[in-house]
Parts: structure tokens; C-alpha cells; sequence
């Protein structure tokens, strides 16, 4: 897989793609996340890629020829499943969208910044809109890093033990059920004692129980919605 980042504030992005779990995927070829400087698009000898907007008001708004050259350029190079625009008022962000995103070949992420992008590059070149929860930040990059990364180790080869996503929480709209290491005791505090057992079939069953009062308790929208779905 391959996905391009298309951002303002490429140092933004330097941190979560250098460790753990993205950063082996990319140094085992199963993964590859390009980020693209924004500006080096931009308009004159300075650059341009910001504008008044039209109407009047606060805030700058990204400019339309910028982000159409840049994804012109990699589109001439590649082609791309999706162009996905980072936006607070885009479809909420959650696992299902991750793991349909999992199975795509090239991505593109748009980063926006300001009071937004023009509203053409979203009529005319984006394919999703994508939020990961009710609230602004100061721009996208931080939303695309956690996009590529719940995508990312989706990829089958990427984690060590590949059963592990499967029984992450919201793979089956649950949340996981509690999870215990050794010491089996400490300060009195003990482990269900099913987990000790070696009955892996009372294990299974324990941790369905768990995992749907985890979800009842702590998550009801889900579990409501779970409920009605089956009902």
C-alpha cells in the first residue's frame, strides 16, 4: 500500500511514521506513506497557497491551484483508490472505514488548514471526507497520522501475530474485554481464575461475556445500535 500525505506542515509528520508498527511495515515493503510539502506547490516567488475568501470574513482559505497541481502530479504517476480530504464535518472516522481502507492500493490524504480548502477541490477531486471526531484541531496532519496508522497495521504481514487485529476492539462492534499478564497475583489483586484454567472454550465464553459488558456499560450508542441490527 502507498499513501501520500499531502499537508502545510510536513514536520508534523515526521514523528509517527519514524517507530513502531508503520515504521517496520514500511522497512518490510509492506507499506509506504509519502508526505508532500504543500507549499512547494504554491503560487510566485513566495509561494502562495492561501487566499481571502470570497464574501468577506476571518480566515484564510486554502487556494484551489496548489493542492489541483500537486494531485495532478501524483495522479500522473499513480493511481489512487481514494482521495480523502481531512475534515471535521467528514464521515466519522471508525473501524469498518479502516478496514475497507485496508484493502485499497493508493491513497491520498489531504491535510486542510485554516478556515478549509476551496470548496471546488472538494467537488472535483475529493472522493472522501474523513473526521476523526467532533472537534477542530489546527490542521489535519494529526487526523491522517492516525488514519494511516489504524490502516496500516490492517495490512496483512504488519503485525507479528495477525489473529491480534482481528480481536481488536470495534473489529465485531465490541469493545475487547480486559486483558491480563503475569503475575497471575500481586498485592492480592488476582486473575479471574477462568484465564488460568487452560479451558479455552470457558476462556472464548468469558471473554464474549466481558466484551459485551464492556460495550453495554461503557459504549451503550454502540451496543443500542449492535442490538437493533440483530433484533
Amino acid at each position: 500500500m502507498r499513501i501520500d500525505i499531502i499537508t502545510l506542515m510536513p514536520a508534523l509528520l515526521d514523528g509517527p511514521f519514524a517507530h513502531s508498527i508503520v515504521k517496520r511495515a514500511q522497512e518490510r515493503g509492506l507499506a509506504e506513506v509519502h508526505v508532500h510539502d504543500l507549499r512547494n506547490y504554491g503560487l510566485g516567488k513566495h509561494k502562495q497557497v492561501d487566499d481571502t475568501q470570497f464574501g468577506g470574513g476571518a480566515g484564510m482559505v486554502m487556494m484551489i491551484e496548489p493542492i489541483e497541481r500537486i494531485i495532478n502530479e501524483l495522479k500522473s504517476k499513480n493511481e489512487y483508490d481514494e482521495v480523502i480530504f481531512m475534515t471535521p464535518d467528514g464521515e466519522q472516522f471508525k473501524q469498518s472505514i479502516a478496514n475497507n481502507l485496508s484493502l485499497k492500493t493508493n491513497l491520498i490524504l489531504l491535510c486542510g488548514h485554516y478556515k478549509g480548502i476551496d470548496e471546488r477541490i472538494r467537488t472535483q477531486f475529493i472522493t472522501k471526507e474523513v473526521s476523526i471526531g467532533d472537534y477542530v484541531l489546527s490542521g489535519g496532519e494529526l487526523a491522517a497520522a492516525v488514519v494511516t496508522d489504524a490502516v496500516i497495521r490492517l495490512i496483512p504481514g504488519v503485525l507479528n501475530d495477525e489473529t491480534s487485529a482481528l480481536s481488536d476492539s470495534f473489529q465485531d462492534d465490541l469493545l475487547a474485554p480486559p486483558v491480563y499478564t503475569r503475575p497471575a497475583e500481586y498485592r492480592g489483586w488476582t486473575v479471574p481464575e477462568v484465564l488460568l484454567s487452560g479451558n479455552f472454550k470457558a476462556i472464548d465464553k468469558w471473554r464474549q461475556e466481558q466484551a459485551e459488558s464492556r460495550t453495554k456499560s461503557r459504549r451503550p450508542d454502540i451496543w443500542n445500535k449492535k442490538d437493533s441490527s440483530e433484533g
